[in-house]
């Protein structure tokens, strides 16, 4: 038995202004115009919603935008919009499983959702637009149930001058030109959690799954040269590759840290030197596709279930790759995580701790303890089982703890206490 507090089986948010439990959105049809000299965003919004509760009343997030009509299966109803809360209230209440068609018009110039972490969501650039939502800025472009658990297919439609490229997740499906303008559309067939949805402009081009600016392929080419070869060993790790592909986006701004989106990572210029200096990073955003992505932690508490596999992803890649194996990682980490505060617990960091680079690496040194309780032949493939079964779903610690002690007689309730729900690092 892994003995864990009382308030980690609490099932409370991080984000308690996110996100209505009263609902769930099957799918997401959005049409944007967005204008890059203004930054001025138009959208119409299409959620096909499906109560989880009798209800007359629904709230999405959304942020300071202008919202000119909602409509609930045609007619309209009433609404109100203040501190990025859009709430719908509907004639009478509907059953539990009702279906409902819920269009939203809104404009305005679209701004990061203000955060502990600074800006998240959509953010402009010195000629382009990004996204980077994790975990609450969903909200800054498109209105949504903005929580991780609620995943849902999508279809985004941007129409933007025609000097820049448009990526969004998913397949491209379609793109059309007029006057000055180009569509592109973009199909996620797989759920997707709002925070992992994405749109990215700029002069980019776009060539074998990498868009850069025109003056950084060269570099681009060689720093990511490698990523064919991630791929192929993660595959072998962690189970087939779970979406229909994966393109990197090299922004000619720099970023502070590479971004996460499903079936997609951004990457600024100062991540692409032409020697392949942060090619940890790229391990480590590959890693996400499968660890957060088509895995995805339905509470922000068991984030380590992201970070901590996806760092050690950087391991596995190092020893794969000619570089430190994963146990000179692990014990060089160790010695360095036994100086800083013991002071969280990494199955609950809470809100403010949630991307401390301790749940990184403790995270981490969690995956590796496993491997060596486990043995890497029984290791891995639990870890393979763990990405089938759960595939394009939504996980929790428990779920994991389950799943890893089902491949061993041996208990591992101890290891997991210790580990996960101790603050001391063992």
């Amino acid at each position: 038995m892994v003995r864990q507090p009382d308030h980690a089986m609490a099932l409370s948010s991080y984000f308690p202004g996110h996100g209505d439990r009263a609902f769930g959105v099957e799918h997401y049809d959005l049409s944007l115009r967005y204008r890059v000299t203004t930054n001025w965003l138009d959208g119409i919004a299409v959620l096909s919603v499906v109560l989880a509760e009798s209800t007359a009343d629904l709230t999405l997030d959304l942020g300071p935008f202008r919202v000119s009509g909602v409509t609930v299966d045609g007619a309209a109803v009433r609404y109100t919009h203040q501190q990025g809360r859009l709430r719908l209230t509907l004639a009478s209440a509907r059953p539990s499983g009702t279906r409902l068609a819920v269009q939203v018009r809104y404009a305005g110039a679209p701004r990061p959702v203000q955060s502990v972490w600074g800006g998240l969501g959509w953010e402009e650039l010195t000629d382009g637009a990004l996204v980077a939502g994790q975990p609450i800025g969903a909200p800054s472009w498109f209105p949504c149930n903005d929580r991780p658990d609620d995943k849902a297919t999508y279809r985004i439609t941007v129409s933007t001058a025609s000097a820049y490229l448009v990526v969004a997740n998913g397949e491209l499906v379609e793109r059309r030109r007029a006057a000055g303008a180009t569509t592109w559309v973009y199909a996620q067939e797989q759920p997707m959690a709002s925070y992992l949805a994405s749109v990215q402009i700029g002069r980019y081009r776009l060539a074998g799954g990498l868009a850069c600016p025109p003056g950084l392929a060269a570099r681009a080419r060689h720093d990511f040269g490698r990523q064919d070869a991630m791929m192929t060993l993660f595959a072998d790790r962690f189970g087939p590759y779970p979406f229909d592909r994966y393109t990197v986006v090299v922004t000619d701004d720099e970023l502070e840290i590479p971004v996460e989106a499903q079936g997609l990572s951004i990457f600024g210029r100062n991540h692409v030197d032409g020697r392949r200096g942060s090619e940890r990073l790229v391990a480590h955003e590959l890693a996400h596709q499968w660890f957060g992505n088509s895995l995805t932690a339905g509470h922000w508490r068991d984030i380590w279930l992201h970070e901590g596999f996806a760092a050690y992803a950087e391991w596995l890649w190092s020893e794969e790759s000619g570089g430190p194996p994963a146990a000179e990682h692990a014990r060089r980490w160790h010695r360095r995580l036994t100086i800083l505060p013991q002071d969280f617990l990494l199955a609950d960091p809470g809100p403010d701790l949630l991307f401390d680079d301790r749940v990184y690496k403790r995270g981490a040194l969690t995956v590796h303890g496993l491997r060596h309780e486990l043995g890497d032949q029984v290791f891995f493939t639990m870890l393979r089982s763990w990405t089938a079964e759960h595939r394009h779903g939504t996980v929790t610690t428990e779920t994991f703890v389950s799943h890893a002690q089902r491949h061993t007689p041996y208990p591992l309730g101890p290891f997991f206490s210790a580990w996960l729900y101790g603050p001391r690092l063992p």
